[in-house]
């Protein structure tokens, strides 16, 4: 079904409460950039929105091939937006192959924007047609804006003395700027974004400027196809204050950033470089103003090491990686917690097994962080839902580790990591600060010595008079901290590790249920970036008054407490994950609850229809 509500053909204005647009290319073709803008303006007018950045993972794959073609999707509108949407109202489609590719997301009636000059023969056959789609009448169930793209773009720029390659490369600053046209956007923040970033090559700019303001004249001037109107989308009502767009990678660092400052700890992140998870890495290391070290290692060892290291300094720990770069970090990951040191492990989740789909997202490394290690090394791990709600997930991550003195597994993906969303920025002041007390008194001191209440044991900086000591990965005494082989004390060293991760369920919020009855049919139970098709699935159920909740769980290990209790009091329960069934098969070995599975493993996230059709498949409605 379109998001258009109702069309005043007398002022050609389609009024919407959302609309769903993909930018599609060539790798080459700028089509993340010219999301980003069109993303800016369109939270600077105040509609609510989820961005979806979709690339190959080819550097430059190539030129016409239909897999290296990159899109960008953004759902905006007047009410909350929780995912980048289902079905595309607009397709802006620069090539053959990112037509064919693309087209099939497209509503029957929706708007495609193609560059006729890209439809050359050899184009058409590299993306698989055997007949020019635009001159027979596959397109017919469409509207369709033809436009010599090139063509406009070079006569836009010629004043400017550009080579061809680079006239040319100005062409998605023209599309930019009819489609700014079409939904009625400000172009003075992109403008300006312009001057700056080609400061020292100001022909560059202005030349792109050039072709913005040409394509948003064509859109003014041009006699369009009948039918093509332009779109007002009302803006949002959201709570006041202030906002910024944040992808999930910028919301982490920020999050990890606050996690030092409320444990008053500087932090120490050392990384190496994989996708989708490097971009931590890059907004990490431009703020060292907020008492942070970044450390790009020379593999994935030596960078989980180093944060052990830092750990054991008196520094907070961060490592990140994905699935293939945390298995290499497995060994030191269990040395932390074998040593007892606080340490933050990210993993921003992607498709596999190996380099599998690097650049697509997936759920799949739920097993590996509750049990890929040796030995009995169980570990909190917690996820985050969106890429809003990864700040508080990294503080909370930052929590637990230094208040428990252990590593804690962050689950993000490469949808969180790469979607932006509207962020109203919180007073850091209205949270609860945890500041670590480091071991100081040396009389009877060991590094065996604990808290009573969380089995945490103490954390004495290194060099310190008086407390002078050892730890490492050899077994060690409950009492003393010595080496120890004493296969009693292993059995209640490994007794006492595995009662102090379980004992974080006490420190821990009980669950709640984030929409619907506190008991009924039916409960959808997700975790991580599923949160948002649940999220709408459930409200479009509840608004035809079906009975159905949704239950959204954070803490993966330890479970909430209530957890068991709270799903018992529902007849079915159906968890939606990216993977074949990791949480699910939990949740059925834990509470022995015959929960229905229902997975995904495209490398794309759940659409919200495909969640909705799910629940009244069970609950027997047609």
């Amino acid at each position: 079904m379109s998001a258009v509500e109702e069309i005043n053909n007398q002022s050609n204005i389609a009024e919407a409460s959302g609309v769903v647009v993909r930018f599609a290319g060539d790798s080459g073709d700028g089509m993340q950039l010219t999301g980003s803008n069109f993303t800016e303006a369109t939270a600077l007018y105040g509609n609510d929105l989820a961005t979806f950045p979709d690339f190959p993972a080819e550097i430059r794959a190539p030129a016409g091939a239909t897999f290296g073609v990159s899109a960008f999707q953004i759902y905006f509108g007047s009410q909350d937006v929780t995912t980048a949407g289902d079905d595309v109202d607009v397709l802006v489609a620069m090539n053959p192959a990112a037509l064919i590719t693309n087209l099939k997301d497209l509503i029957p009636g929706g708007l495609v924007i193609v560059d006729a000059d890209s439809f050359t023969d050899k184009n058409l056959t590299r993306a698989g047609y055997s007949e020019n789609p635009l001159e027979d009448d596959s397109l017919d169930g469409y509207r369709v804006i033809t436009v010599e793209i090139s063509k406009q773009v070079l006569e836009a720029v010629k004043p400017f003395g550009l080579s061809h390659k680079f006239a040319v490369r100005c062409k998605n600053m023209w599309t930019l700027g009819l489609v700014m046209w079409l939904f009625d956007r400000d172009r003075s923040v992109t403008i300006e974004n312009l001057k700056k970033k080609f400061a020292a090559k100001p022909e560059i700019a202005e030349a792109n400027i050039a072709a913005i303001n040409a394509g948003h004249a064509y859109g003014e001037t041009a006699e369009l196809p009948t039918g093509i109107d332009v779109y007002k989308v009302p803006k949002a009502d959201v709570a006041p204050g202030l906002y910024r767009n944040t992808t999930g990678s910028d919301a982490l660092a920020f999050g990890l950033l606050a996690g030092g400052q409320l444990a008053n700890l500087p932090i120490t992140f050392a990384s190496y470089p994989i996708t989708p998870a490097s971009s931590l890495l890059h907004a990490l290391s431009q703020q060292k103003h907020f008492n942070v070290v970044t450390f790009q290692a020379e593999d994935e060892i030596a960078a989980v090491c180093a944060a052990v290291g830092a750990s054991f300094a008196g520094s907070l720990g961060v490592t990140s990686s994905s699935g293939p770069g945390i298995t290499l970090k497995g060994e030191a990951i269990s040395l932390a917690s074998s040593t007892e040191l606080p340490l933050v492990i990210i993993n921003t989740q992607r498709g596999g097994p190996s380099t599998g789909l690097p650049t697509k997202t997936e759920q799949s490394d739920f097993n590996q962080a509750l049990y890929g290690r040796h030995a009995d090394t169980m570990l909190p791990v917690i996820s985050a839902s969106s890429s809003v709600d990864c700040f508080d997930v990294a503080i909370e991550a930052c929590r637990l580790a230094v208040q428990f003195m252990t590593p804690v597994i962050l689950l993000s993906d490469g949808y969180m990591a790469n979607a932006s969303e509207p962020w109203l920025v919180p007073d850091i002041k209205s949270y609860k600060s945890f500041p670590v007390s480091f071991e100081t008194e040396s009389e009877n001191f060991t590094p065996a010595k604990r808290d009573p209440e969380t089995l945490a044991r103490v954390w004495a900086k290194p060099g310190t008079p008086g407390l002078e000591h050892r730890i490492g990965g050899i077994e060690k005494d409950i009492d003393t901290g010595n080496i120890s082989y004493d296969s009693e004390n292993h059995q209640a060293m490994t007794d006492l590790r595995e009662r102090k991760i379980e004992n974080i369920s006490q420190y821990i919020p009980e669950q709640t249920i984030s929409s619907g009855p506190e008991k009924g049919k039916l409960a959808v139970v997700g975790w991580g970036s599923t949160y948002g098709a649940i999220h709408q699935a459930v409200k479009r159920c509840l608004q035809e008054k079906l009975d159905v909740a949704h239950i959204h769980v954070r803490y993966l290990n330890p479970l909430p407490d209530n957890l068991e209790v709270l799903l018992g009091q529902y007849e079915n329960i159906l968890v939606p994950e990216m993977n074949t069934g990791q949480f699910v098969n939990l949740l059925r070995s834990k509470f022995l609850f015959d929960a229905k599975a229902f997975n995904k493993v495209s490398g794309q996230p759940f659409k919200i229809r495909e969640i909705e059709t799910e629940i009244k498949t069970i609950l027997g409605v047609s």
